[in-house]
């Protein structure tokens, strides 16, 4: 799959982008903005702030505005739409695919949507209706409904001649896909087979059959394991009747996979994919700031834990200085775990079905690591304060807690989606207050045992 936008190459070009905003050289912005594909000039709006990102909008010629608004973030495309006239968004926008505009529609104002609306023909506004119908992480909220059909009683010269009538065919083209007369879905015909067969062959005799539809209400993660599993370059969307109703092109489960990614990693910051980098301090700090209240409770959790052992940390100072490592390596070793688990669930690969083996594959490779790094531990322990009782008990309870951080990077995300609560945005919350908790429990509750006369 090739990489996302961001790469060595465009940090040079916004290096470049920047110097000739900072150096006023607009003429240049212009030409190097212009000639750009539609994604990159969003990537790069994004990654300017508001008073440079205003600048270049208002280089940027009007007539790829709206592909470039379709591929922005909700609130940078929000900002951006506010500071255009009607008229202008109505332009900008009418000509977009209508998958595209239903990406976007909701964002307008109501009078440009209106208007919108109105200038389509009947087919066209019930085709859009229909898209907007379905949840927008869906395949029916993916689908383009402008969709080629044909029927599987013809022949591949019929195609053909069907084809060359139409006169212009969606981008990208992919696969053909039949229909009976009453609209249900049949199969999908390779475009290679309009070319390499007898035009005289009949599409029913090469329909492909075994590939199947998607459901218009599939989540749109399903749709992009579809995809990958079996190399599709197009899939046709059916409904519950099994009604052609539109098709997925491999450019929508590009995205896809882009926005998936995106909110991993942003939800384990507890972050929206969809804000703002530049977005006022204000508002950011707001925003940030249930996160960071969510975590000094746990920090209080783990103190108040540590509370109990205050006689042990008084008599014994070396505890006080090795607890913070016990914990550490418990949260570094569970977070592996939560990981590997995290992303084998958005794909589909971890479920209650392999639970248990993965279980005991983590519990035993922690068990192997804390063997290796408890024997270290101690001996560091040893040199460093030449008391081997001191490497003993930090050694028993760094094997404690690794095994604690193995048993709730595997439980803690499969509870969490049990309980409808999305283990990106809490699983690392919840594992970092196991670890410390454990880790320093049984470090000084050992000590208070072991080492205290």
């Amino acid at each position: 799959m090739p990489e996302a936008v961001p790469n060595e190459a465009t940090e040079k070009e916004i290096h470049v982008l920047n110097l000739a905003l900072e150096d006023k050289r607009l003429g240049e912005v212009e030409r190097m903005i212009n000639s750009m594909p539609a994604a990159e000039i969003a990537f790069f709006l994004e990654s300017l702030p508001k008073e440079k990102r205003n600048i270049v909008w208002d280089l940027i010629d009007p007539e790829h505005s709206g592909e470039i608004l379709v591929h922005l973030h909700d609130e940078v495309r929000t900002k951006l739409i506010a500071k255009m006239e009607n008229q202008e968004l109505v332009s900008a926008t009418s000509d977009l695919e209508l998958d595209d505009l239903a990406d976007i529609i909701q964002d307008l104002p109501q009078e440009v949507t209106d208007e919108l609306l109105l200038s389509m023909d009947r087919n066209n506004r019930d085709l859009l209706k229909r898209v907007l119908s379905y949840p927008e992480d869906s395949a029916g909220g993916l689908m383009n409904p402008d969709v080629i059909t044909i029927r599987p009683d013809v022949t591949i010269d019929v195609v053909l001649r069907y084809i060359r009538m139409r006169g212009e065919l969606p981008k990208p083209l992919g696969d053909l896909f039949a229909v009976g007369r009453d609209g249900h879905y049949r199969g999908r015909l390779d475009v290679n087979d309009l070319f390499l067969k007898d035009p005289n062959t009949r599409v029913a005799d090469i329909l492909d059959l075994k590939s199947p539809a998607i459901l218009a209400k599939t989540p749109a993660s399903e749709v992009a394991q579809d995809f990958e599993h079996h190399d599709w370059i197009s899939a046709p969307v059916v409904d519950d009747n099994n009604t052609l109703i539109g098709r997925i092109t491999v450019d929508d489960i590009v995205d896809v996979i882009r926005d998936e990614s995106e909110q991993t990693v942003m939800r384990m910051a507890g972050l929206d994919e969809e804000d703002d980098m530049f977005a006022p301090v204000l508002i950011s700090s707001k925003r940030r700031a249930i996160w960071l209240g969510i975590n000094l409770l746990t920090a209080l959790a783990a103190a108040y834990a540590i509370g109990f052992f205050a006689i042990t940390l008084e008599k014994i100072v070396a505890l006080a200085i090795l607890m913070p490592v016990v914990a550490s390596m418990g949260g570094i070793a569970g977070s592996q775990t939560l990981t590997l688990m995290i992303r084998g669930m958005a794909t589909g690969q971890v479920g209650l079905g392999n639970a248990k083996h993965l279980l005991s594959r983590e519990v035993a490779i922690s068990i192997f690591n804390s063997f290796i790094w408890a024997l270290v531990l101690a001996g560091i322990t040893y040199l460093w304060f030449n008391d081997w009782n001191i490497g003993i008990v930090i050694g028993a309870a760094l094997t404690i807690n690794l095994i604690a951080g193995a048993l709730a990077g595997v439980i803690v995300p499969l509870v969490l989606r049990r309980l409808s609560i999305d283990p990106a945005i809490a699983g690392g919350v919840v594992l970092t207050t196991v670890t410390d908790i454990v880790g320093y429990v049984s470090f000084l509750g050992l000590g208070s045992i072991y080492l205290l006369p």
